[in-house]
């Protein structure tokens, strides 16, 4: 089961190193990617199971028009950010950052971390007293609670992360939204939120408090909720954030005519939540997905203007553009990142997906993996 694409113009072939792929415990990073960006020839990834970005760079063409882009790089976060939970001696104890957003402007590369709680998920063959006592339990993982963003310096022709850069004579800095491994200044200010601050308890999958999407624009980041949907109205956070005397730690600055410390859209989506965010002149292109664990519609719609909202918005679905619909399996290829997308380094025109979960279809020798490309 499951759908075909609207107008899938091709595919882009993406080839890890064979020994960064394996994640342990039958895990794989090119099985679970969840953002993707593109900045010149290269193409910046992350596997939300991981605390690190993996960047590839275009290699010559496939044929017939496919494109593939290799000579993986990875770099973890922990050389640039000081993480909520710094890596453990045993990597099986690993706390994932669960990068859910990835973002290029201004000279850095913007990174968020879902936010959420998740559910023990009962094992196949479990008992039943074991099954429910796994389903009770809640945990959070500290490294979840990151905003971040990272300086991208020049390196022979390819762009690589920096704890420190200058760019038109301006001092950039590796930061991140101040908070530790319990929340930040985000989930505080939402605490008392009467839409969102009694999801912030409940688990992403269990429609929660979830982010899964990232745009920055200008002064403005935007943060797309998977969690909640509210009687079928999705939500955008958009926030704004400055770096303090110390130049590492983020803090929330007041925006709008109210000058709070977040403003909240809401966007008639068909029940659907968001699963990621990017910019296209002033729209916001919106990936849309099921906020619980179902396989579809996967969807993208474009929010006119909403890269530059004069205030907090409603936005109902006769706003919208329903863009095209994007493909999903049964139980396999869950559409989770999106860029706009120009291999050929011109004007983006189309736009490329990346996917959860991928299709045994979509992966060929020891490390690569397909990801669809659509014509907008």
């Amino acid at each position: 089961m499951g759908t075909k694409p609207d107008a899938t113009q091709n595919v882009a072939t993406l080839e890890f190193d064979p020994e960064r792929n394996e994640l342990g415990k039958d895990k794989r990073l090119r099985d679970g990617l969840s953002v993707a960006v593109q900045i010149g020839d290269n193409l910046w990834l992350a596997n939300d199971e991981t605390i690190s970005l993996e960047r590839l760079t275009r290699l010559a063409d496939a044929g017939q028009g496919a494109c593939r882009y290799g000579r993986h790089r990875q770099f973890p976060l922990n050389d640039y950010l000081a993480l909520p939970v710094p890596p453990p001696d045993d990597p099986a104890d690993l706390e994932e950052v669960d990068i859910e957003g990835l973002a290029s402007a201004g000279g850095y590369l913007w990174l968020v971390g879902s936010h959420s709680l998740k559910r023990k998920n009962p094992k196949p063959g479990d008992d039943p007293d074991k099954a429910r006592k796994q389903l009770a339990k809640v945990r959070s993982d500290g490294n979840r609670y990151l905003l971040a963003r990272i300086p991208l310096v020049d390196s022979d022709g390819a762009c690589e992360p920096a704890k420190r850069s200058k760019q038109d004579g301006q001092e950039l800095f590796a930061a991140s939204l101040k908070g530790d491994d319990k929340g930040n200044e985000l989930t505080a200010a939402l605490k008392n939120d009467k839409h969102l601050g009694p999801f912030l308890a409940i688990p992403g999958k269990d429609n929660g408090f979830d982010i899964e999407g990232l745009a920055v624009v200008g002064e403005r980041i935007f943060l797309g909720l998977r969690g909640p949907v509210l009687r079928g109205w999705a939500v955008i956070l958009e926030v704004a954030v400055a770096a303090d005397a110390t130049a590492s730690t983020l803090r929330l600055q007041p925006i709008g005519p109210k000058e709070c410390l977040y403003r909240k859209h809401f966007l008639q989506l068909g029940g659907l939540g968001i699963r990621d965010l990017c910019v296209q002149g002033d729209d916001l292109l919106i990936l849309a997905g099921p906020t619980m664990e179902l396989d579809g519609p996967v969807r993208v719609f474009r929010w006119p203007g909403g890269g530059s909202p004069d205030d907090e918005a409603m936005v109902p679905a006769d706003a919208l553009q329903r863009v095209l619909e994007v493909p999903y399996g049964e139980g396999v290829d869950h559409a989770e990142g999106m860029t706009l997308f120009a291999p050929d380094g011109g004007e983006a025109s189309t736009l490329l997906v990346v996917y959860d979960a991928a299709a045994e279809e979509r992966k060929s020798g020891k490390s690569a993996v397909t990801a669809d490309v659509f014509k907008l």
